[in-house]
């Protein structure tokens, strides 16, 4: 029996559902129902740290694609999150 993870199409879906989702909160995409961008820091960080605890629980279980895109998700979403933070200080 091999230690490799193995690839699971799914957990890349629910990611980039995740990082959507973050986005949408974040004001970086239209909402689908009205069109319009709003901002809601209380949700997308929410978001962004449920990510944040998937990457500490999955910690070598993960394939390195699955891997690659959780941490690729965070670094696009943190900084994000921190400028939409200043920007309603």
């Amino acid at each position: 029996m091999s230690n490799t993870p193995e690839a699971d199409p799914r957990f890349n879906d629910f990611i980039l559902l995740q990082a959507q989702n973050a986005g949408l909160f974040l004001g970086q995409l239209p909402n689908p129902q009205t069109g319009e961008k709003s901002v809601n820091l209380r949700a997308a960080k929410t978001v962004i740290d449920s990510l944040g605890m998937l990457s500490t629980k999955t910690t070598g279980n993960l394939t390195e694609a699955e891997e690659n895109l959780l941490t690729a998700a965070l670094k696009n979403l943190i900084p994000l999150y921190r400028n939409a933070l200043n920007d309603s200080e």
